[in-house]
């Protein structure tokens, strides 16, 4: 007869799963925005895995499906690959915490579109000052934050969050405390960009140094949609189809790239963990790049336009 022995169960469902890999990325400290893109993911994951399914039916099988799936139900290949790392991602974590058994798990292969940037003539028609005579506080104000974000490449997150008492108006720097990887940036800003600050801060009617740079039109801190919409309604007024924040950094890029600028110092400026993130990112201006190759014809310059005859 077989003796009994004591059974121990780490069996959890699917739904539960995720909820774990959640407050794991609570107990790290994640930013609440990057919490909500799993929490988003994650509905479109309970679409496919039913929520109570036992996560240990979940297998290299069942994983190869649901990529089919994606692919068969989306047809953006860069929101496929983006679902995939986050399941890869709570996936390996439960694997890691004893509950799932490891696969092997791929996200598929996506061509990189080009970077997209804002034209010479949608500058010119963006960075015009308006009358301050005739036009509103919240024009005025788009128009400033046109040229911040174009002259330092900030990400919009950092321009919500910088305060008046960020601006260093003698050594002519930004200090940016809120980033990315949660490391601090000192970007420099040129004299144009000082006097533009210096005027807009008459305007601003901040009663403290610690009120937030831009703000709604009540004076309080700017939320991700407004900054948007606000940017998005300045550009249609001007004419200007084209819109995005983050464009203004890549185009920040571009042109720093084709004055001459440092590629070294660009990444410091963009808040880069590594050079590698930056070259990726040149990479994608490379079509920009290429059309200096006929103007700066380097074999022209050095072997002359004479011709060769073969005798």
């Amino acid at each position: 007869m077989r003796r009994l022995q004591m059974q121990t169960t780490n069996s959890i469902t699917f739904e539960q799963g995720c909820n774990k890999y959640l407050d794991n990325c609570r107990q790290r400290n994640l930013r609440q925005g990057t919490i909500n893109h799993y929490k988003q993911s994650y509905t479109q994951f309970y679409k496919f895995f039913e929520p109570e399914t036992p996560i240990e039916q979940i297998t290299e099988k069942s994983y190869n499906s649901y990529v089919l799936h994606l692919r068969k139900t989306l047809n953006n290949d860069v929101s496929i690959n983006s679902y995939l790392r986050d399941f890869i991602t709570t996936m390996h974590f439960l694997m890691n915490e004893g509950y799932l058994s490891p696969f092997k798990m791929q996200a598929i292969k996506v061509d990189k579109n080009h970077v997209e940037t804002y034209t010479d003539d949608e500058l010119k028609t963006l960075l015009a000052k308006p009358n301050v005579k005739k036009c509103s506080f919240t024009e005025y104000q788009c128009w400033v934050m046109t040229n911040f974000l174009f002259c330092t490449g900030v990400r919009q997150r950092s321009l919500m969050f910088i305060k008046v008492k960020d601006i260093d108006f003698d050594n002519h720097v930004v200090y940016v405390n809120v980033t990315k990887n949660r490391k601090p940036l000192i970007v420099p800003l040129n004299l144009t960009m000082i006097n533009i600050l210096s005027e807009y801060l008459k305007y601003r009617q901040y009663k403290s140094k610690e009120d937030f740079l831009f703000c709604n039109v009540f004076g309080q801190q700017l939320v991700k949609s407004t900054s948007y919409h606000m940017l998005y309604e300045y550009n249609k007024r001007r004419g200007v189809e084209t819109t995005g924040i983050h464009r203004y950094r890549h185009t920040f890029a571009k042109h720093w790239i084709l004055s001459g600028g440092n590629v070294v110092s660009l990444s410091r400026l963009l808040g880069h963990s590594s050079l590698e993130i930056t070259q990726n990112y040149i990479n994608l201006l490379v079509s920009d790049v290429a059309k200096q190759v006929n103007e700066i014809n380097l074999l022209d310059k050095f072997s002359g336009k004479c011709s060769i005859k073969m005798r």
